[in-house]
């Protein structure tokens, strides 16, 4: 166990509130703050930003995105890119 994080959905539990970045499998990224997710990875940010080579190219608030299209979720520094 590592920081209080003993299974993956720990992760994201850990990070509500705060922003995380978003792969997804369309290539885009979306940087944005966790708000809900649910055991098939079906997220909600608020403040949801697309990010194209570190640079915001589109704004679209409150999100919801599907699991089965993201690749990755980073809760660490998301908009520093």
């Amino acid at each position: 166990m590592v920081n209080g994080i003993d299974r993956p959905l720990d992760l994201l539990n850990a990070a509500k509130g705060k922003e995380i970045l978003v792969q997804l499998k369309s290539g885009k990224q979306m940087v944005g703050s966790l708000l809900a997710f649910d055991i098939h990875i079906n997220i909600v940010l608020d403040n949801a930003k697309e990010i194209e080579n570190g640079e915001q190219t589109r704004s679209y608030g409150l999100t919801f995105l599907r699991g089965d299209t993201i690749i990755f979720i980073s809760p660490s520094s998301a908009g520093k890119g």
